[in-house]
């Protein structure tokens, strides 16, 4: 063959797409480069730049704690709040993240102690302990850079910066002025493992093996028992049994409580007379192995007063005291024999009963240390753990003839939140702030109402996302008891008090005090106010006489104050500017996982009330834990946890992004390698699209190329109308914190709307028209604007393809200084065009049916093979009418036609006609122009002349 007759290679002739945009996005790899840049532009700042004097929205952070790697729930974390805040900045506003640690309390002693042991002095463990958190916040904050998270990285807050430290101080002193701090002995939980007391939302419940005991207490005063049966005396010795699951505080027993509405028996036995709840008899007899007769039965209001002996008191001098009998409605016959024992240091309802019974808080017996121990001194049982004396106490209830039966149960019990140990109620002097009616020290500005009273209004004018989170907060709040703030621990904010060696009183300057305390913080952190002495603070004349206080306010306290001295104090220039905290809450959402109803939001909402009167947030969000494939909860013991470093490392950090995205938060997370596949998968197909509509408007100037409105071909109009539609379901969403179902329309937007239907009608026009051929403009305006659109729905999840893609596009340096794009207003108020093509959408899958059929038959290939004949009603043949020699491209068929008909038919046949070989389009006119025998009128006319003409499609 000459030269002259080569075949000409019309490949080049076609407006193939092209873009610089790679298919694979090498995540992994290019990841770091991106969050480096991000870091060394400064991007967090240009945003910030470029929202100056917008309307704020402000996330505020609640500070993960300060020790040990990230985890899978971090991250979720972080992302869902980083997501959030792109998508208000991409709404307009000056959406600020500051992000922050909590970075006091007991892990970070516990680390310590297991490095450097525990007789630690408090500065030696406050200095370690500083070195520690400061480490730690290191190695976390670069693993939430790795995910994407853009926010104040160079100046976060941390609850140990001084300022914050004296901030925390202040509001302690505010909440004391407003009347709900006190001083009081009663059981509070109590953690052996963190030696300190425990906060209601620091308790978790687990099953734990117990002891239970029935055990006789002899009657000290058979005369008055026998007179409150009816009788007129006792023939036996008589016995009132108590049950009990807590063995190790029958040593402290100090009272009995019964029921006064209750009716009780006299039961006589072989063992003696035994006073129990009447309606129990049955069941009390057969657990001791006895038999009995009912003598006599009374209500239990009859035996208040009435006085018995301590069960071991044959045994020891040491126990040799009364039990008196006090009435209590707590006492029920659910269990056990009716009859509650009673050691008042260590259980509330105990405690309660015993002092509103007379008993002097002075009396209260309360033998066990904070390490769990007996005081060396106590009786039979001194220096003993009191889990491990239960064998030794049952022994000694044997010998003295008190043990009527004993067993073993597995029961729901407190457990300490961080050791996952069990806890006991143990009566300490702590510091507590009220929830209801009481008097505080040192009341200034006595608030109004009661600090439940303000909590649960605050909750009404809160937004819960998802909604049932506000009845779960309420309960939590309608139900807890007063807050224990102080802790026996180094490292920590102090209780800045000096308490008189003698009566106990608080320093008369305590106010005074609490000023200079937070200034010397201020200036020099929680361990100069350490080696602050009392002659310094107090003068050489009082500090003798005053002791000064050692004990921390607990973490929960750091936390929930963050409002006040972060977004207020450290952090104000960028949140105060807004004047929140003029016309309501500081922060405009809350956002962690749904335990912190009884953490964070918790200590929070009571802080804030107890300050302000109101909430500190205008919204609260929760997301449920992350949890393997079979529900699961990931942890390292099961070993069935995925990792956020491995997989940034594996995958690349956009695939967490976009299966936090995707997961509906409002429950459990669940993830594992096969669920983060199909995340790849759905990743790879959006990448797709996004790569198809980047390379076919890559020669696209929308400031000389561009369509008007009015002249876009109509199912360019459609398109644009449908992405228009498309995106008021996306802002929606995002302006109420949802993102799983964004994704998954996303996908079916990207699948179904783009690629199996408008992308794939438009590619005969985009690569067969002439390159600036209205055909081609019109379909590439609309591809620009829905790729503007596209890249800003996806930016907030996608954050790191959006801005790769946003570069190639040519937007400019940062997606994220943009706002949602604008679509034209009438266009996307079209809702008689979106309908129309709604239907002519039903018909062209009935015709890609009818084709499928016939192509699985062999009779064609393609579908440019086929012609297809449509029989359909006057409607619907007047609808598809519309679109003239148009409706072929519509249905990627060489040749259609329209028919009338009672019911929709598609009939296809296979062409007769030549296929070009430009187009692949099989018609008649192919070789009509001797010079190029292989081409198609419209391929000549589009190459050389006028070009076809498209109205429609």
């Amino acid at each position: 063959m000459t030269e002259s007759t080569a075949p000409t290679d019309y490949r080049s002739t076609l407006n193939l797409p092209d873009t610089p945009f790679p298919m694979r996005g090498d995540l992994a790899q290019r990841e770091p480069g991106w969050v480096k840049a991000w870091a060394d532009e400064g991007l967090y700042k240009r945003l910030r730049d470029a929202r100056h004097g917008a309307p704020k929205f402000i996330l505020h952070d609640g500070p993960p704690y300060a020790n040990g790697q990230i985890h899978m729930g971090h991250a979720v974390n972080k992302v869902l709040k980083d997501m959030i805040v792109r998508a208000r900045q991409l709404a307009g506003f000056d959406a600020q993240y500051v992000p922050g640690w909590d970075c006091h309390g007991l892990p970070i002693e516990n680390a310590i102690e297991k490095a450097h042991g525990r007789n630690l002095s408090r500065d030696d463990m406050q200095a370690r302990s500083r070195a520690y958190a400061t480490e730690q916040i290191a190695q976390q904050m670069a693993d939430f850079q790795r995910l994407g998270v853009l926010g104040e990285w160079e100046r976060p807050y941390r609850t140990m910066d001084f300022a914050n430290e004296a901030g925390e101080i202040r509001a302690f002193k505010r909440v004391i002025e407003r009347g709900f701090v006190y001083r009081g002995l009663k059981p509070v939980y109590w953690c052996f493992d963190c030696g300190s007391s425990l906060a209601e939302f620091e308790i978790e419940y687990a099953d734990k093996k117990s002891q239970t005991l029935d055990v006789a207490f002899p009657c000290a005063e058979p005369e008055r028992l026998a007179a409150a049966f009816g009788l007129p005396a006792l023939d036996k010795d008589a016995f009132i049994v108590i049950w009990t699951t807590t063995a190790w505080t029958i040593p402290a027993n100090q009272a009995l409580n019964l029921n006064p509405a209750l009716d009780y028996a006299l039961v006589d036995t072989p063992k003696g007379l035994l006073v129990l709840a009447e309606s129990l008899v049955d069941k009390c007899l057969e657990r001791y192995g006895l038999t009995g007769t009912v003598r006599a039965v009374t209500a239990g209001e009859n035996l208040g007063g009435i006085a018995f002996r301590h069960p071991l008191g044959a045994v020891h001098p040491g126990y040799d005291r009364p039990s008196p009998v006090y009435l209590a409605e707590y006492a029920t016959a659910d269990d056990g024999t009716g009859i509650v024992h009673s050691s008042p240091a260590y259980g509330l309802d105990d405690f309660q009963s015993c002092v509103a019974h007379g008993m002097k808080v002075d009396e209260i017996l309360n033998p066990v240390q904070g390490n769990g121990a007996y005081a060396p001194d106590f009786p039979l049982f001194g220096g003993q753990h009191i889990w491990k004396a239960v064998p030794a106490i049952l022994d000694a209830l044997r010998d003295a003839g008190r043990l009527l039966h004993t067993t073993t149960i597995t029961h729901s019990y407190p457990h300490c939140w961080r050791h996952k140990s069990p806890v006991i109620y143990r009566a300490a002097a702590q510091w507590f702030i009220r929830m209801d009616e009481g008097p505080g020290v040192f009341t200034k500005d006595k608030a109004p109402k009661t600090l439940r009273q303000m909590a649960l209004d605050a909750i009404d004018q809160t937004g819960f996302y998802p909604e049932n989170g506000r009845a779960r907060l309420r309960d939590m709040i309608a139900n807890r008891p007063d807050w224990c703030i102080s802790r026996q621990r180094s490292w920590g904010v102090p209780v800045p008090f000096f308490l008189h060696k003698d009566t106990g009183e608080l320093h008369p300057r305590t106010m005074e005090i609490l000023d200079q305390a937070a200034a010397i913080v201020e200036q020099g952190g929680i361990e100069a106010w350490s080696r602050a002495t009392a002659e310094a603070i107090l003068g050489p004349d009082d500090a003798p006489h005053y002791t000064k206080s050692s004990d921390i306010l607990e973490v929960w306290f750091d936390s929930g104050s963050t409002f006040r001295h972060v977004l207020r104090g450290t952090h104000a220039e960028q949140h105060g500017s807004l004047g929140y905290h003029e016309s309501g809450p500081e922060a405009d959402l809350y956002l962690e996982g749904h335990d912190q109803h009884r953490g964070w939001f918790h200590s929070s909402l009571l802080l804030a009330c107890a300050l302000e009167g109101r909430a500190p947030y205008r919204g609260l969000l929760t997301h449920g834990f992350t949890v393997d494939s079979q529900g699961r909860k990931m942890s390292k013991s099961l070993g069935n946890g995925i990792e956020p470093q491995v997989v940034s490392k594996k995958l690349g950090a956009e695939i967490i992004r976009l299966w936090v995205a995707a997961s509906d938060y409002s429950g459990d997370i669940a993830g594992d390698d096969k669920i983060l596949a199909r995340v790849v998968d759905a990743y790879r197909r959006i990448r797709n699209t996004l790569r198809f509509l980047l390379a076919n408007t890559s020669d696209f100037d929308p400031a000389k190329d561009a369509v008007a409105p009015g002249e876009l071909l109509e199912i360019d109009r459609w398109a644009l109308a449908r992405a228009a539609q498309f995106q008021a379901e996306v802002l929606a969403h995002y302006t109420i914190y949802e993102f799983h179902p964004v994704v998954a329309k996303l996908q079916v937007f990207c699948s179904e709307d783009l690629g199996a239907f408008y992308l794939d009608v438009l590619k005969d026009r985009l690569y067969t028209t002439a390159p600036k051929s209205l055909a081609r403009r019109s379909a590439q305006t609309a591809l620009w604007q829905i790729t503007h659109a596209m890249l800003r729905w996806m930016a907030p999840f996608l954050s790191f393809t959006a801005e790769e893609a946003w570069k190639v596009f040519g937007g400019g340096t940062t997606i994220f200084t943009e706002t949602y794009w604008t679509f034209d207003a009438g266009l996307a108020a079209d809702q008689a065009l979106l309908q129309k093509w709604a239907r002519i959408r039903e018909v062209r899958e009935a015709v890609n049916k009818a084709i499928e059929e016939v192509r699985s038959a062999g009779a064609v290939g393609s579908s440019l093979q086929a012609t297809v004949r449509v029989t359909a009603p006057a409607e619907t043949q007047a609808l598809l009418a519309t679109l003239g020699e148009d409706l072929k491209f519509v249905f990627i068929t060489s040749a259609a036609s329209i028919a009338a008909g009672e019911a929709l038919a598609v009939e296809v046949t296979p062409s007769t006609a030549t296929k070009c070989e430009r187009c692949w389009h099989y018609r008649d006119d192919v070789g009509h122009d001797p010079a190029q025998p292989t081409l198609c009128g419209r391929c000549t006319s589009n190459l050389a002349g006028s070009g076809e003409s498209r109205k429609v499609a």
